[in-house]
């Protein structure tokens, strides 16, 4: 059975919720989800919303594999000195998700547990609480050693794939990221992770422009016919790979449909038609790493924290997505 670690997030968020009714829906899924972070942030918000999900807190990983499938086990890294106060910024709580992230990656990383599902953090809660980080994919790489990972976006609905040449970075960076990254071997990267996590034999990629009408042949921009057009020609020789497309029009004919995955310059571009087409159910997928991440396509929702009407299904997806990718990774092991 596998272990799957599931860090809290922020406990002042909807994080501790969507845990609790995602556990519902998966305690007899055939893997053992692993709550990391706070049992008694995770007990309040049980009570507080009445979920009656039975918790047990352990103190290693090998404890929960004895328990039953009914009862959630708990690893606490640090309690918080108070209960928790839905929808506020404290460091305590960005403490808290820091910790949280940095146990799971080294169960993870020590082969504890086989992946890691990650609760939503507050990006201010966790700069009061000294983290340099803008999110958990830059943090989760430095922990891991890996410097190039990348942001793919996935929803099991519909069968979309959006993944993200540059992450977050300020809209007047682009263009120079663009320029000074390696794209053949971004889009490489992707290929390959896309065979060993998803099961994909031959991926079909295509590539957004990064100006309006993907330049229309450089009267608006010359990335395109300088930078990812020849990109575009050189992984041709050996990956099935077509572009630049306009975004607008490739979206709007639905013309992923006919492709694996799109790959997005910049976050917007790639994340506005992907919400708008998967919100519920989009999952986010850090490729790159040597151990599997997925999170729910949301953030902490404070406005609604604490108040019972927070949706799993994104998390409940991140969850089953995670499963899927451990399984096939150790399959590609075992066959190697």
């Amino acid at each position: 059975m596998q272990r799957i670690a599931w860090s809290i997030g922020d406990i002042n968020g909807i994080g501790p919720e969507i845990i609790l009714k995602s556990f519902r829906r998966l305690s007899r899924s055939g893997s053992r989800p692993l709550v990391i972070g706070s049992y008694k942030a995770l007990d309040y918000y049980n009570n507080l919303l009445g979920l009656n999900v039975a918790l047990q807190e352990v103190h290693t990983p090998a404890e929960a594999d004895s328990l039953s499938p009914e009862l959630l086990p708990v690893l606490s890294t640090r309690e918080p000195r108070s209960l928790p106060n839905p929808g506020t910024i404290d460091p305590e709580s960005g403490s808290i998700a820091l910790s949280a992230i940095e146990r799971a990656v080294q169960l993870c990383i020590a082969g504890s547990c086989s992946a890691m599902v990650t609760a939503p953090i507050h990006k201010e809660a966790i700069a009061a609480a000294g983290s340099s980080h803008t999110g958990h994919t830059g943090y989760i790489a430095e922990l891991c050693g890996s410097g190039n990972p990348t942001m793919l976006f996935h929803d099991p609905v519909i069968g979309l794939n959006v993944a993200l040449a540059t992450i977050h970075e300020p809209l007047s960076s682009v263009p120079g990221l663009i320029r000074t990254m390696d794209m053949e071997a971004f889009v490489t990267r992707l290929y390959h992770s896309l065979q060993q996590d998803f099961g994909i034999t031959a991926p079909r990629i295509a590539l957004l422009g990064l100006n309006p009408h993907a330049s229309d042949g450089g009267v608006m921009g010359t990335e395109e016919q300088e930078i990812l057009i020849p990109a575009i020609a050189k992984l041709s020789e050996h990956i099935d790979i077509q572009g630049p497309f306009a975004a607008d029009g490739f979206f709007g004919a639905k013309r992923y449909t006919g492709f694996d995955v799109t790959v997005a310059m910049y976050h917007d571009q790639g994340l506005l038609p992907f919400k708008v087409l998967a919100f519920d159910t989009g999952v986010n997928v850090t490729i790159g790493l040597p151990i599997v991440r997925t999170s729910p396509d949301h953030g902490t929702s404070f406005d609604i924290a604490g108040q019972g009407k927070a949706s799993p299904e994104s998390f409940t997806c991140a969850a089953r997505l995670a499963d899927r990718i451990a399984m096939n990774r150790n399959s590609r092991r075992n066959h190697s």
